[in-house]
């Protein structure tokens, strides 16, 4: 399996069910110029999936706020989608939800992400796409692992942070650490005023 991260992100089209509860069709190049989190879940109605979907929607406002577009993707129907978002939490369902849900009834988009499983539904696949359209970050999850999303919120300061400074995130990096000049001398000076003795 070959990786995206680095490449441009495979373009779609398909209908979705928008924030404000209507249809619409959406593609990728509607997005062009802004930062993209795209996500897949396996199927509406499940277990993990609702409590991903609406741990995304309760951050919503800390994607916006960092200029990123949130899309959530399933080979569910947009008709699936639209009953899952009209039947409340406590019966199973996830209410209103403030980001696009896509519908891939052909299942192309997650095949194109080379996240199809067993040609019957996706992973739990990930993609951060920069504000050229290329792929940055993915993760993968087997079904039964779901995300975190202050992980993804993470990576999103990290990639703007090198944008905005050039210099390179190292592990465990937040928003307001120290970060590391991309050179042999700032990497030992980072090393040594973080792990030294």
């Amino acid at each position: 399996m070959s990786t995206l991260v680095t490449r441009p992100a495979p373009e779609f089209k398909a209908t979705a069910v928008m924030g404000d509860g209507s249809f619409k069709e959406v593609s990728l190049s509607d997005y062009k110029g802004k930062y993209v989190m795209l996500y897949f879940y396996p199927l509406d109605f499940t277990f993990v999936c609702p409590s991903e979907i609406l741990a995304f929607n309760n951050k919503v406002a800390d994607f916006k706020e960092r200029g990123v577009e949130l899309l959530g993707v399933s080979i569910d129907s947009q008709f699936t989608h639209h009953a899952w978002r009209n039947t409340p939490v406590e019966k199973g369902g996830i209410g209103e939800i403030d980001y696009p849900l896509i519908a891939d009834v052909s299942k192309q988009i997650a095949r194109d992400y080379g996240i199809l499983f067993n040609e019957e539904v996706a992973l739990r696949g990930m993609f951060l796409i920069d504000t050229k359209g290329i792929v940055r970050h993915a993760t993968i999850n087997d079904l039964p692992l779901g995300r975190n999303v202050d992980e993804a919120l993470r990576v999103v300061d990290a990639l703007q942070y090198h944008e905005e400074h050039g210099e390179v995130c190292p592990a465990n990096w937040k928003k307001g650490d120290k970060a590391m000049k991309p050179t042999a001398e700032g990497v030992a000076e980072y090393l040594s005023s973080t792990h030294g003795k």
